[in-house]
């Protein structure tokens, strides 16, 4: 009888607990902490080695390159030079300025500097291409008897000896002359082979 009282007095308990609105208390979770994401400013280089252009030049002319480099505040520049090469073949080496005829070139330009009392050394290496000027066209094919306006002069080959003249605006013979070329100016007409009509 006992043991039945004793049990039904602790089952008495465990109901009234559960139904008296004790909680246990249960942690809540811990939101994670909203970080601030810090981008580092990039820092600019000591020295930075520029892209030389690629130049054009007129017949068997040369173009003049040299080394292009800017330093950041607090850096001496204390030399630049370019080795340039065509394929296998070294054009020039450690040169302050080169001259190269048209083509296609590997160009490396190197720069010493100094930071403070620290000596330090950058390159750089680029592909230049020199390029030709397109030759300037000097004369005009002809249509008919008229010569384009830009290319008044008329050439033709004449006369009993069948020379080769020029013949200009406001000549005796331009109107009945049919061109067989036709020029921008006398000089041009001259360098083909033509002199001028007596008339």
């Amino acid at each position: 009888m006992k043991t039945l009282t004793r049990t039904l007095t602790a089952l008495a308990a465990a109901v009234s607990i559960a139904f008296s609105g004790a909680a246990v208390a249960v942690a809540a979770p811990v939101a994670p902490a909203q970080g601030v994401s810090v981008v580092a400013a990039k820092k600019a280089p000591a020295v930075a080695i520029g892209k030389i252009p690629t130049k054009t030049v007129k017949g068997s002319a040369k173009a003049t390159i040299k080394p292009l480099a800017k330093a950041a505040k607090g850096v001496k520049i204390t030399s630049k030079v370019l080795t340039v090469k065509q394929g296998k073949k070294t054009v020039a080496k450690n040169k302050t300025s080169v001259k190269l005829k048209a083509g296609t070139y590997k160009v490396t330009t190197k720069v010493n500097y100094k930071v403070g009392k620290k000596k330090k050394t950058i390159s750089k290496a680029q592909t230049l291409v020199v390029k030709k000027a397109a030759a300037k066209k000097s004369w005009a094919a002809p249509k008919g008897k008229s010569c384009p306006a830009a290319f008044p002069v008329k050439g033709n080959q004449t006369g009993s000896n069948k020379e080769w003249k020029y013949h200009v605006r406001g000549g005796q013979f331009y109107d009945r002359t049919v061109p067989e070329q036709c020029f921008k100016n006398t000089s041009d007409a001259r360098k083909a082979g033509y002199r001028a009509s007596k008339r």
